[in-house]
């Protein structure tokens, strides 16, 4: 039995009783993951520790390559390159263009982009604008985030935040570029690619690195320490990263006839592994898989916090992507099947109804509106299903209005995402029917 399975009644039982009193609809306060620490791999079995501590020791080589390129760049320039501070949300790398218009002037300069912004570990930051130009000698890989600089208290080492996202899969990084990359190649001649599949096959060794040894991987990748370093589902980062990995194993598109046969061999062992901590990690309650948690710890495989106002709970929004690549898969197993049944049981049972949205000055509150549309709340209380919402002080909150105006503002806590996978279920279902279980 998966660990996730264990210990839910006493992950809720924790959120509820380490709060204060309900006055305020305070229910609880946020525990933050401290991230995968040594002191937690030492106290695995031999067996079970060493790839932990392996992964542990590249990864820390990793940043020190990554640091040690930056310094010796910069070492006698006068003056430095700033550090971009754009934040387009990866919207200058289009993925929907028609295939021809990835051989002309304008993508190939935002591959060549692509290629001088890539870290010497192989990943890419967040939010990048690569339609500026190449990078310049001594300039940061990546963004310098606002938030960073604003809310010190939800990164990991606030005296060092330019070191921050160096290589992510949050916001689509990594993955989209290499999508990209993968889309230029292919509307190119061969022999001007060389670069480009260079950077690509540089990048999917960056994301073998990064697997977890459980199966998946973390949000960022050298390690940063906090919850970053956890078993990410949020944003897509799980669900993007299987996909593309899938992709690459089967190539059915066609895009990936430059990958080497043993690179498209451990992507398809990558995909075996994360489809086998999907399903570990699927919260199991009253002997009934549920749903996922935004993150979860990758030694235990327990749903973690993460930011101030993220508190332990499962998550709509990221299970349902997670649905709807589980649906994707041609071979679903069993277990998949049932993992799949079962997930999509608890949305329906998630499902909110006669709310909506309604601004009230320079904010906006949460009404009872009769006929609105069906939404889910982002985060839901494991045992009572009830919604549940974070603020930026770790209080976790029974009623939306009640967090901070900043915090109601700064995030999806209630949206339509998870109706995509009750409507790909319709189709799916008809195939792979649910059994009766005695």
């Amino acid at each position: 039995m998966s660990a996730a399975r264990l210990g839910l009644t006493a992950i809720a039982i924790a959120v509820l009783l380490s709060g204060v009193a309900a006055s305020g609809g305070v229910i609880g306060k946020t525990e933050r993951y401290g991230g995968l620490k040594p002191a937690a791999v030492a106290l695995l079995r031999e067996d079970q520790r060493l790839p932990w501590e392996a992964y542990l020791t590249l990864s820390a080589a990793a940043h020190k390559k990554d640091v040690d390129t930056l310094e010796a760049e910069r070492r006698g320039l006068k003056a430095l390159p700033a550090p971009e501070s754009d934040s387009l949300h990866d919207h200058s790398m289009p993925l929907d263009r028609q295939a021809q218009w990835y051989g002309s002037e304008e993508a190939r300069h935002i591959a060549d982009g692509i290629v001088s912004f890539q870290t010497p570990a192989g990943g890419w930051g967040k939010n990048q604008d690569f339609t500026k130009g190449p990078r310049q000698k001594g300039q940061m890989w990546v963004v310098f985030e606002q938030a960073a600089r604003s809310q010190p208290q939800d990164y990991p080492n606030p005296a060092a935040v330019h070191w921050h996202y160096v290589g992510t899969i949050d916001n689509d990084a990594t993955t989209t570029q290499l999508h990209f990359l993968a889309k230029v190649i292919a509307a190119s001649d061969a022999a001007n690619t060389a670069s480009w599949r260079a950077s690509f096959l540089k990048g999917l060794d960056y994301l073998f690195a990064a697997e977890l040894p459980c199966g998946g991987w973390p949000q960022i990748w050298p390690l940063e320490g906090g919850y970053s370093d956890a078993l990410t589902f949020n944003n897509n980062a799980f669900t993007n990263t299987v996909t593309l990995m899938n992709e690459i194993a089967s190539d059915t598109s066609g895009l990936y006839g430059f990958v080497p046969a043993k690179a498209k061999a451990d992507a398809a062992a990558a995909v075996k592994r994360a489809r086998a901590v999907a399903l570990a990690s699927q919260v199991m309650t009253a002997g009934k898989r549920t749903v996922w948690g935004q993150q979860h710890d990758p030694l235990t495989l327990k749903p973690t916090g993460a930011r101030n106002f993220e508190p332990v709970m499962l998550s709509a929004t990221d299970s349902a992507d997670l649905l709807v690549f589980l649906m994707s898969l041609p071979d679903p197993s069993k277990e998949e099947a049932v993992a799949i049944h079962d997930g999509i049981a608890w949305l329906k049972a998630a499902a909110i109804t006669d709310i909506a949205w309604e601004k009230h000055g320079d904010s906006r509150v949460l009404v009872r509106k009769a006929g609105a549309g069906t939404m889910w709340a982002r985060l839901y209380d494991p045992v009572t299903m009830k919604p549940v919402f974070g603020d930026s002080d770790k209080t976790i909150h029974d009623d939306v209005n009640e967090i901070s105006a900043e915090r109601r503002q700064g995030y999806s806590w209630y949206n339509t995402g998870p109706a995509k996978a009750l409507k790909r279920y319709e189709v799916w279902a008809k195939e792979h029917p649910a059994k009766a279980r005695p």
